[in-house]
C-alpha cells in the first residue's frame, strides 16, 4: 500500500477549512484524508500558545539550529584553548 503525499498548500487549506467551521469528519469524507492525519496537521500548523505565532514545527527547527550553534561555540572554545597554549 502506497502512502499518499500531500503538499503544504493542501495541508494549510484543510486546516483553514477546519478553523472556518468545517468538521474533521466532513473534511475526511470530502477530501479522502484520514481523520488522524487531519488532526496531526491541525496540531502541527496551529500556533503554540504564548509562542508569538510559532508552530511546533517552527519551534523544533529553532531548537535544532540552537543546538548546532551551541556545538559550534563549544568547538571554537576548545580551539581557542589549543591555540592559546602555543
Amino acid at each position: 500500500m502506497k502512502r499518499k503525499q500531500y503538499n503544504n498548500d493542501f495541508k494549510k487549506t484543510i486546516v483553514e477549512l477546519y478553523r472556518s467551521g468545517t468538521s474533521v469528519g466532513d473534511l475526511h469524507r470530502e477530501y479522502d484524508v484520514s481523520e488522524v492525519t487531519i488532526y496531526n496537521w491541525i496540531k502541527a500548523l496551529s500556533p503554540v500558545e504564548g509562542g508569538d505565532g510559532l508552530t511546533p514545527k517552527d519551534i523544533a527547527e529553532i531548537q535544532k539550529e540552537n543546538l548546532r550553534l551551541q556545538q559550534e561555540v563549544d568547538i571554537l572554545k576548545k580551539a581557542m584553548v589549543i591555540f592559546a597554549r602555543k
